[in-house]
């Protein structure tokens, strides 16, 4: 096989291109080798710190997220507690008011108690008083009867006494209660 000067031309470009290739992959492998050990320990430190510096920045992120959240949890918090600070002060309100009701309703209570004891007493005396009259109004009419008739019934034992008679005299003993309570 005859090969042609161009195509031998091709090979040997190709081939030179193939040998940089590989010479400047083993090369460049050398020299990061050579680079890394003799790299300055501050170019370490600065990437070492811009690492730091995003992972710094992504907490710093969630953090002012979490702190937004919670001031907005604090701003409901405090609108509930003034919320409930206000039915407080309603409700002493009304409980005040409902102490000083029952005070004044203790106090009428009692006035009326006292005003119902007199009166009662009152009307304990008035009854006493009334059959007091009714007694000295049977013994008057009684004496007005025998000084009218003008005779004294000495006949009449006591417990036996006509049943007309004793009609008569409960039918004037009546009359004069009943007089007497119209009276008064």
């Amino acid at each position: 096989m005859i090969i042609e000067p161009t195509q031998t031309m091709m090979l040997i470009v190709g081939g030179a291109f193939l040998l940089g290739y590989v010479v400047a992959k083993v090369g460049g492998a050398i020299g990061r080798r050579v680079r890394a050990a003799n790299r300055d320990p501050r170019d370490d430190r600065i990437r070492s710190m811009e690492a730091e510096l995003r992972i710094a920045q992504g907490q710093v992120e969630k953090l002012t997220a979490a702190l937004e959240e919670q001031e907005k949890e604090i701003a409901k918090a405090q609108s509930v507690i003034e919320e409930k600070d206000e039915a407080f002060l309603k409700k002493t309100g009304v409980i005040e008011k409902l102490n000083t009701d029952l005070k004044d309703s203790v106090k009428k209570t009692r006035e009326l108690r006292l005003e119902l004891t007199e009166r009662a007493t009152e009307n304990v005396k008035s009854e006493v008083k009334l059959r007091e009259v009714e007694t000295e109004l049977e013994v008057a009419q009684a004496s007005s009867e025998m000084i009218s008739t003008g005779v004294l019934d000495y006949d009449m034992v006591p417990g036996k006494e006509d049943t007309g008679k004793r009609r008569r005299k409960e039918d004037k003993m009546q009359r004069a209660s009943d007089i007497i309570k119209s009276g008064t």
